[in-house]
Parts: C-alpha cells; structure tokens; sequence
C-alpha cells in the first residue's frame, strides 16, 4: 500500500493576510523499490528561504536532495523492504512517526529506532530495514550539505 499524507500549506493573499494554499492529500506519491513509498510534501531552494508569492516546488521530479535547498519528505517501509545503502549530501533530520526500524551503517552498526525517536543523519551511508510486524512511517527533513570529507578527501553522495 502507498503513503497517504494531508499536506496543508499557507501563504497570503494579494493584501498579505494569511490564508491556506493547499490542503489535500498529497498525489505525488513514489514507490522506487519493493516495501518503500515516500511523498515529498514541500522543497526549497537557496537560503534564506524566499516566502514571497506562491509556487507549488513538488510539481517536479526529485532526487534524494536539492542543492542548496531542503527537502521535506515522508516515507512509508512496509516491512520486509528492499534494501538501498545510500548517503546523500545532506544534514537529515528524522522524526518516526509510526512503528519500528533499523538503522543500518556501513560499518555493521545498527541503531533500532521506535516511534517518537529522531535521528540526525550527518552524510553517513546507511540503509533503512524493517524486520518488524507493521509499518513504519518517517518524516525526514534533509537539508543541503557540503559532501563530508575524511582523510582530506571527499565522500560523494551514493543514491
């Protein structure tokens, strides 16, 4: 089954009062590998953050990141779900919404996370496993980051 997630979304009318955008369920909805689906319910771009006007960002295709920009995401893993290693140019802050999962790092490390835990994810390769009954949801707010470096060298993003 895919995520179903309420978007609502402000902004101002043309006198600069406050009024609401949008409000729906969000219909981009993606489903890239067996067990995961995830919905981008907002993108910006450059920083500070330009509020002025009103432009829906998830109109578009996404990567994992936006240079220079953030990303607000929501995921559902059923459990079970295929496994993707990857590390994004990002700084990503987590939030589980529902249900339990394993973090995994490159290194065999593994962190299990349960609803109401977050997680701050600092460019490192890892990969999300759901060995549990139910479903896990996650919202992820990933912020652009310059590539982490070791040793004088850098750590390219791995999608």
């Amino acid at each position: 089954m895919a995520i179903q997630v309420r978007r609502v979304v402000t902004g101002h009318d043309d006198k600069g009062h406050a009024r609401i955008e949008i409000d729906e369920i969000a219909h981009n909805v993606v489903s890239p590998r067996a067990g995961h689906s995830s919905t981008v319910v907002w993108s910006t771009q450059g920083f500070p953050v330009n509020n002025d006007g009103f432009e829906d960002p998830t109109q578009s295709a996404f990567k994992s990141t936006v240079d220079n920009g953030t990303v607000f995401r929501v995921v559902r893993y059923e459990p079970g779900v295929a496994p993707r290693n990857h590390r994004t140019d990002s700084i990503d802050y987590a939030v589980v919404i529902t249900g339990e999962i394993q973090m995994e790092l490159d290194n065999g490390v593994v962190c299990a996370l349960k609803a109401g835990d977050v997680l701050v994810q600092r460019g490192t390769i890892h990969n999300w496993v759901n060995l549990g009954p139910e479903v896990c949801i996650i919202a992820f707010v990933l912020i652009s980051a310059k590539p982490v470096k070791s040793e004088g060298r850098s750590l390219a993003a791995v999608n």
